[in-house]
C-alpha cells in the first residue's frame, strides 16, 4: 500500500484527514508533528493519530532550529506583512514542510500531505516549499478536495468518533508557534464583530493588566537577541520568557483585515507579544547604530522580504540574497533596548551600543555643542538649488 506523510497538527483538519485519506486514497498515513513552540502535549497528540489510524507517528522537537534560522532572519529585516503581522505562521510553514518531506524520504513513502484549505496562503507555503526541495514527491491536500464546510467536517469527525479540540459551540481555529498565535473563523469573519474575551488566550485585556508598568533589558548582537535583563538566553528560551511577560502586561494584540496571497481579504487577530516587542527593540536599535541612508533603503527592502515570506517564497533565490543583505546591515547592530511595558502598550526608552552613531557633541544645544552651525547656510543653498531653479521655470511658464 502507498504510503503518505502528513503535516499533522492534531487538530480539526488533520485529524479528520487521516481518515479520510485512508478511505479515498486508499494510502498508509504517516503522522509528524512538529514542535515549534505550541506548549501542547505532543505525546498524546502523536497517541492521538496512532488511534486514529496512522501506520507511524513522530514529533520533531524544531523549536530551536525555528527561533535561530527563521524568526531571527525575519526580525534583522523588521518583518512585518501590510506593516502589522508578524508572519507567525507564515515563518513557521517552510520548516514544518522541510522537515515533513525528509521524513518522507526516510520513510520511502511516495507523498507528502497537508492540512491546508483552497482559500489560504499555508497551502501554498507548503507546496511551493516541497516543490524547491522534494520535487520527486506527491502532493495531497485533502482539506482542498473534500469541498465540506467546517460544520460538516465537524459533524464527520463525531460521526467517526474522532476526538476534536473544537465544536459548533467554539468554533475559533487557532494556529501557534514561538513567534505569536493566530485565531480566525466564527463569529472573527464578521470586520464589525470586536473580539472578545474566549478569543484571547496570551495576553491579558489592558484595561486588566498591572497599573505598574515593566521594564525589560534586551540585549542585542548583530541583530539578534541574546538576553534579557543581562541574562543570556537560547533564542527560543528567551522569546518564551518575552512572550509571558509581555502578554501579561497587554502586549501584543493585532485585529487586522489582511490581504491573502489567493486574491481575497480576510479578518485576521493575532497574539504575538515578543515579536511585537522583539520588533519594536531592534527598530530602535538600529535607529541608533545604522547610517541614515543604509537605515532608508532597508525599509524598502523590509517591505519586499515580509511579502516573500507571507507569500510561501522562503526558499526563493531572491529572499537568500535579501537575506544576505539584511545580515550585512547587522555587523553594528548591537547594544541593549531598555522597553517598557504597560497596558498593552510597547515603548523602548532607553538604548545604548559600542557601535552608537548618535554623538553628543553634535546633538546638544546646550554649551558643549560642536555643530558648525556656519555651514548650514552653504548646505541650504546647494540641497535646494535643483528645486528652486524648477520652481522659477514654472512661476515664469505661468506667466506667458
Amino acid at each position: 500500500m502507498p504510503k503518505v506523510v502528513l503535516a499533522y497538527s492534531g487538530g480539526l483538519d488533520t485529524s479528520v484527514a487521516i481518515r479520510w485519506m485512508k478511505e479515498h486514497y486508499g494510502m498508509e498515513v504517516y503522522a509528524v508533528a512538529i514542535d515549534v513552540g505550541e506548549e501542547r502535549d505532543y505525546a498524546g497528540i502523536r497517541q492521538k493519530a496512532l488511534d486514529l489510524g496512522a501506520v507511524g507517528a513522530e514529533v520533531i522537537d524544531a523549536k530551536e532550529e525555528f527561533a535561530r534560522d527563521f524568526i531571527f532572519p525575519a526580525l534583522r529585516a523588521n518583518a512585518l506583512y501590510e506593516d502589522q503581522y508578524p508572519l507567525s505562521t507564515s515563518l513557521a510553514r517552510p520548516l514544518i514542510a522541510k522537515h515533513v518531506g525528509e521524513v518522507a524520504l526516510r520513510e520511502k513513502a511516495e507523498a507528502v500531505a497537508h492540512g491546508a484549505t483552497g482559500k489560504g496562503n499555508d497551502q501554498v507555503r507548503f507546496e511551493v516549499t516541497w516543490a524547491c526541495l522534494f520535487p520527486e514527491l506527491k502532493q495531497l491536500a485533502p482539506i482542498r478536495e473534500w469541498g465540506l464546510s467546517r460544520e460538516e467536517e465537524i459533524d464527520y469527525a463525531k460521526e467517526h468518533g474522532i476526538p476534536i479540540p473544537v465544536g459548533k459551540e467554539s468554533p475559533y481555529s487557532y494556529d501557534t508557534n514561538l513567534w505569536g498565535k493566530s485565531a480566525e473563523a466564527g463569529p472573527l469573519e464578521d470586520p464589525w464583530f470586536e473580539p472578545q474575551a474566549d478569543v484571547h488566550q496570551w495576553t491579558k485585556d489592558p484595561d486588566a493588566a498591572p497599573d505598574q508598568p515593566a521594564y525589560v533589558e534586551i540585549g542585542f548582537e548583530k541583530g539578534a537577541p541574546v538576553s534579557l535583563d543581562g541574562q543570556n538566553m537560547s533564542p527560543a528560551d528567551l522569546i518564551g520568557r518575552l512572550n509571558a511577560l509581555a502578554g501579561e502586561h497587554g502586549v501584543g494584540r493585532i485585529d487586522m483585515i489582511e490581504n491573502r496571497l489567493v486574491g481575497i481579504k480576510s479578518r485576521e487577530t493575532y497574539e504575538c507579544p515578543a515579536a511585537v516587542v522583539l520588533l519594536a527593540a531592534h527598530r530602535d536599535l538600529e535607529g541608533l547604530c545604522l547610517e541614515r541612508e543604509l537605515s532608508h533603503f532597508k525599509r524598502v527592502l523590509e517591505l519586499k522580504y515580509a511579502e516573500l515570506v507571507y507569500y510561501g517564497l522562503w526558499y526563493s533565490p531572491l529572499r537568500r540574497a535579501l537575506d544576505a543583505f539584511m545580515e550585512d546591515t547587522q555587523q553594528t547592530v548591537t547594544g541593549t533596548v531598555r522597553v517598557k511595558l504597560h497596558k498593552g502598550n510597547c515603548s523602548p526608552v532607553g538604548r545604548k551600543s559600542p557601535f552608537s552613531l548618535y554623538r553628543y557633541e553634535l546633538a546638544t544645544y546646550d554649551r558643549a555643542d560642536r555643530f558648525d552651525h556656519r555651514a548650514a547656510k552653504g548646505f541650504i543653498q546647494l540641497w535646494g538649488r535643483s528645486a528652486q531653479i524648477a520652481e522659477q521655470i514654472r512661476r515664469e511658464a505661468e506667466k506667458e
